[in-house]
């Protein structure tokens, strides 16, 4: 007999349960903000400072195109898109997953207890268990930079799926670093240096790294198939690049949700007396 119930002509299937994992994850990240935003006042300014924080460190670059007309291949324009996508992919990671971003702290201190009865995945509960409220003044950011660096509906978009992609990246990232603490003390140091590189090396033009560099951006650190190929793939569209930034972008995730469950095998209760709610 069907699993499916008739009812007011319709045919209703019981929900599934990745989709039951969805939809709680999609509630918390929803009441995370909400949270957030019991005080608007104090909301709102974190997410205008962080705006303004951002666009301050672009009047460097604009003094320096003064002086010559591109650097390392890029013009004012290419700056600005670098940036913006580096700051939308940064703040959309920290606005769905930013507890990922603290796993180190949760593994040492055996603060995961309280994820591991809860019934739904223990990854996606950690995972959205909380926000930061500066990171939408970042994503915000990054969307009016890409906007003003030459707006295009068929640029805006690949801008979007490659904010995507590259919060999937800096996440997996974050995620595989901080799944080493399940075998190595204090790698919360190591991955916070690991992250701020990413960041840093992210706001400058690739064209000024050469050989050894170059090579380690694009393959040890993900700077390159988080914002350098996708700026390339912007302003000049190719569609196997484009597979290749969302292969890496599966890939490494792939690989590090399995760290984490490999490591999660080894882990040992905090004994903490706490839960979430």
């Amino acid at each position: 007999m069907s699993t499916a119930v008739k009812n007011g002509g319709r045919h209703a299937l019981p929900a599934s349960p990745v989709r039951n994992q969805l939809r709680v994850c999609l509630l918390s990240i929803k009441y995370n903000i909400m949270r957030e935003m019991v005080n608007k006042v104090t909301f709102l300014t974190n997410i205008c400072f962080m705006t303004l924080n951002n666009a301050s460190f672009l009047v460097q670059w604009v003094i320096l195109f003064r002086l010559k007309d591109d650097i390392g291949g890029y013009t004012l324009k290419e700056i600005m898109l670098l940036w913006g996508l580096c700051a939308s992919s940064y703040g959309l990671s920290h606005i769905l997953f930013a507890r990922v971003f603290m796993l180190p702290e949760l593994i040492i201190n055996g603060k995961l207890d309280a994820y591991l009865v809860l019934p739904k995945n223990v990854l996606l509960g950690v995972m959205t268990s909380a926000t930061t409220t500066s990171a939408i003044g970042d994503l915000a950011y990054g969307l009016i930079a890409a906007c003003l660096s030459g707006f295009q509906v068929k640029r805006l978009f690949l801008f979007c799926f490659f904010t995507v992609t590259g919060t999937f990246i800096i996440t997996a990232f974050a995620l595989l670093l901080g799944s080493l603490s399940f075998w190595l003390v204090r790698m919360e140091i190591f991955g916070e240096q690991m992250l701020n590189v990413v960041i840093s090396f992210a706001t400058y033009p690739d064209g000024i790294f050469k050989g050894a560099v170059k090579a380690l951006l694009y393959f040890a650190i993900p700077t390159g198939m988080m914002v350098y190929l996708p700026v390339h793939l912007i302003t000049d569209f190719d569609l196997r690049g484009v597979l290749v930034v969302s292969g890496y972008a599966v890939l490494l995730s792939a690989a590090a949700v399995a760290v984490f469950y490999k490591g999660l095998r080894k882990y040992s209760s905090g004994n903490l007396m706490g839960a979430r709610v």
